[in-house]
């Protein structure tokens, strides 16, 4: 029988990376620029690895090749095969994001044979005046959004978001988006690794190179039609799972754990847990882990039933 699992981070440095997910998180890097920690990953050449129990040193696409619906769940395993669906990060945005957007899953198919990338995000934690930009501040068309690419004005039309802790920001593909410098957050996602970025603030690397824009493909990919209902309110009841996005590619729910909370998972889905505060247990029949804040685990879904154990704590719970 599988058990709950828990993976080696894949860190990444960026151009715009800094130290909190060192500092608060204790991911073992000594870099001054790292920007991700990839916690769930099934996007080739970046595939999590166990790091717990007997299965400890198997590829998660290993395990999803040998369990199937064990681990993803029936429905899960008709609808995606042997491919996870998600991709779970932790971001550290020292500095301004590129302003990007990202494929639906029929254009992601048709350019990249992937899927498509809607996600969400958590604020976790946001230096004073941080923001976000999410969408456009009024109704923009296709042409007004290329004259003001063209001249050199295209943040005149961003909506701008300033963030604190707990908010909560749903990005369906189509949407031009970036995090800005001081955000440090959980993001939850396809599996996805395509981004079409179309401004990047005229900056340069440590070899005075600008990075790559995507300008020519990212216009087939905006929505212009999208309402601003970018920011989730959500309940925060103790103890109980609060829904906070639900869409066709993944669930995700926030738990603030006071008292020990019986799961049953009834989804026909894996379970996924971020910790995004404190430190809790997951105890099944067989076996008991702990996160800590900046950690995760993966509940497969043939287990049915556990305990989430904690003093305090807070949760993302995620299913699809």
């Amino acid at each position: 029988m599988l058990y709950p699992l828990k993976f080696q981070p894949i860190l990444k440095d960026k151009i715009w990376g800094g130290e909190k997910l060192n500092l608060h998180f204790n991911k073992d890097s000594d870099s001054k620029n790292l920007g991700e920690s990839w916690e769930v990953s099934t996007v080739p050449n970046d595939i999590s690895v166990v790091c717990n129990g007997e299965l400890k040193g198997q590829s998660l696409q290993n395990l999803v090749n040998a369990h199937k619906s064990k681990l993803l769940g029936d429905k899960n395993w008709k609808r995606f095969g042997n491919e996870f669906p998600l991709l779970i990060k932790f971001i550290d945005a020292k500095e301004d994001l590129s302003i990007q957007l990202h494929p639906n899953d029929e254009l992601a198919k048709k350019r990249h044979n992937s899927f498509g990338k809607t996600e969400m995000w958590y604020i976790m934690q946001a230096d004073k005046d941080a923001n976000l930009i999410v969408g456009f501040k009024g109704e923009v068309d296709k042409e007004t959004y290329l004259k003001n690419l063209e001249n050199n004005t295209l943040t005149e039309i961003l909506n701008f978001d300033k963030v604190k802790e707990g908010d909560t920001y749903f990005i369906e593909a189509g949407r031009v988006h970036a995090i800005g410098a001081g955000v440090l957050l959980a993001e939850i996602q396809q599996t996805s690794d395509v981004t079409y970025r179309v401004y990047d603030w005229d900056r340069v690397d440590s070899n005075g190179n600008t990075r790559e824009l995507h300008n020519d493909i990212a216009i087939d990919a905006f929505d212009f039609e999208m309402e601003n209902n970018f920011k989730i309110d959500y309940l925060k009841q103790k103890n109980v799972s609060n829904e906070v996005v639900s869409c066709p590619f993944f669930t995700t729910n926030f738990i603030e754990i006071t008292s020990d909370i019986e799961i049953e998972n009834t989804h026909d889905s894996f379970l996924i847990y971020m910790c995004i505060d404190g430190d809790v247990e997951v105890s099944t029949e067989d076996s008991k882990e702990h996160i800590s804040k900046g950690e995760t685990i993966l509940i497969p879904a043939e287990i049915k039933n556990f305990k989430l154990k904690s003093g305090y704590g807070k949760l993302l719970e995620v299913y699809v």
